[in-house]
């Protein structure tokens, strides 16, 4: 069976107007204004209180992730030319590389959310994950609350799997469940 292949570097993945390429140090403000809503923070693991600094640590982290096989982060941009809008950011986290094993993790400029771009950007980076990459699963783990996140992840062609109990603390304290859903790589849908 074949071995997890891992890229010494991101690449730029594109599909029509969507465009999934390296954090870059000039997206760090886009990054930073982003995560300012306070939906952001609430559904993922980005602190509350988001500065400039975090934004700095997360484009300036992405050489050692890669190196230490432990994210392959991406931007979403939509758009054509030079004409591209900053979408947000996926990636894939909590990589087992024995298992064949991949979370993703994506969050969307408010602005970008409801247009399908956050759909086909998780199927892009779920194509490069199993086609590329060779991953056999790629899971993610969702809020009970975020019905929208849940909706794109099954549009996008990942299954429900069940409900995981007091899976997360959230920064308040509570302990929460989320849903589980899974693409697997025999049953996967491409792109195009």
């Amino acid at each position: 069976y074949r071995m997890i292949w891992w890229p010494s570097e991101i690449p730029t993945l594109q599909y029509g107007r969507y465009t999934l390429r390296p954090p870059i140090d000039s997206d760090v403000t886009s990054i930073f204004e982003a995560c300012q809503d306070p939906l952001i923070p609430r559904f993922t693991t980005v602190p509350a209180n988001y500065t400039m600094a975090h934004a700095l640590d997360f484009v300036q982290r992405v050489p050692a992730s890669i190196e230490l096989q432990r994210v392959i982060p991406f931007v979403i941009e939509f758009g054509v030319g030079d004409d591209q809008e900053f979408a947000g950011v996926i990636s894939l986290h909590t990589i087992s590389i024995e298992n064949h094993r991949a979370e993703i993790g994506y969050w969307m400029h408010k602005p970008m959310r409801g247009k399908g771009i956050g759909t086909i950007a998780t199927k892009m980076i779920t194509d490069y994950g199993f086609d590329t990459l060779g991953f056999k699963r790629i899971e993610a783990a969702v809020d009970t609350d975020n019905t929208a996140s849940q909706k794109l992840l099954s549009s996008a062609g990942y299954q429900r799997e069940g409900i995981l109990q007091q899976r997360v603390t959230r920064s308040n304290g509570d302990q929460i469940d989320m849903v589980m859903l899974a693409a697997i790589n025999q049953s996967w849908k491409r792109l195009g």
